[in-house]
């Protein structure tokens, strides 16, 4: 039978984050890191000046983005477009699609002026959702990395930064979203990550990758999935860093298991750190008893990482 919940289990919850003030301009440097300052409150820091605030020593809260979603390019302005369109009549393009030509100018060392012009959109579930501007100048490539010469329905972008303030219209054509200081950026498509997670012994590739693609999916579309909260951020962590959970359901599956739920909630360990269990229930099929298993994710700074590893998910009953 399934095992009773424990009733003072801590609820369900995101923890909410202060939205962070961040500059967009770039610095002369080269390797200049980009600074982002909080937004300090008058009554908290009256006295403080622009110059406090930005210290890299005084960063203070700010809200950390781990999103799944495609980067796409975007022209900010007329003259940009047209810049563009004079580098492109500089380079070799005959021959190739809009999309190669794109990839070919953009790739080219004379042409990383444009980088720094160009807008740059991160798209979840196919709505924009932020602007992505690099944290040093040099990172610029990582950008050039996501746009890919010939683009597929299953390719993903894992961008994970600091969320800053929402974009000016004059930014990026009138798109007003947030805008994303990114640190590192990860490119591929599903079938890759499929391919690189080692398969249980007893099932052959063709039964698991069906398995493993339904449960990056299903977490990709999960509700407001924006990679914002501290429970999405450990979800999307888990979901390209941690194979054991697609070698988990797939064995539940070999058991005649269903995934029926995927929970995220605030470890009792939580502290100093914050700790978050995500718990997955998987459900008989024909007995509908369920079994839980869940993994301890830290999401308290910009970088999640694994606490615990997969296991049996148990809670004692109060009332036997």
């Amino acid at each position: 039978m399934e095992q009773n919940e424990v009733k003072d289990n801590p609820e369900d919850k995101s923890v909410k984050m202060d939205k962070a003030q961040t500059a967009v301009n770039f610095p002369d440097s080269k390797n200049a890191e980009m600074k982002l300052s909080p937004q300090v409150e008058e009554e908290t820091c009256p006295s403080c000046g622009s110059e406090a605030v930005s210290s890299s020593n005084n960063i203070g809260p700010v809200s950390y983005i781990y999103a799944l979603g495609r980067i796409d390019v975007r022209f900010p302005s007329l003259a940009v477009e047209k810049e563009f369109a004079q580098a492109t009549g500089r380079a070799e393009t005959v021959g190739l699609t809009d999309r190669q030509a794109l990839h070919e100018v953009l790739s080219q060392r004379q042409n990383f002026y444009l980088l720094r012009k160009l807008c740059w959109v991160l798209a979840i579930e196919g709505l924009d959702t932020y602007i992505l501007q690099p944290r040093y100048q040099a990172d610029l490539d990582m950008l050039v990395e996501a746009v890919r010469p010939a683009p597929r329905p299953t390719d993903v972008d894992v961008v994970i930064g600091m969320q800053g303030p929402i974009a000016p219209p004059n930014m990026c054509n009138g798109l007003m979203v947030p805008i994303v200081l990114f640190d590192q950026i990860y490119s591929f498509d599903i079938d890759s990550i499929i391919k690189s997670i080692p398969q249980p012994d007893k099932m052959t590739e063709k039964q698991f990758a069906p398995v493993a693609e339904e449960l990056f999916m299903r977490i990709m579309q999960m509700a407001d999935n924006a990679g914002q909260t501290d429970e999405h951020r450990a979800l999307n962590y888990l979901a390209v860093r941690y194979p054991a959970i697609y070698a988990n359901t797939a064995d539940a599956n070999s058991q005649n298991r269903s995934l029926t739920s995927v929970t995220v909630r605030t470890s009792r360990l939580t502290g100093t750190r914050k700790i978050t269990d995500v718990i997955f229930t998987y459900t008989h099929r024909q007995t509908d008893v369920s079994e839980k298993y869940f993994v301890r994710v830290d999401v308290t700074e910009e970088f999640p990482f694994l606490i615990s590893k997969m296991s049996p998910y148990y809670v004692y009953d109060q009332n036997p």
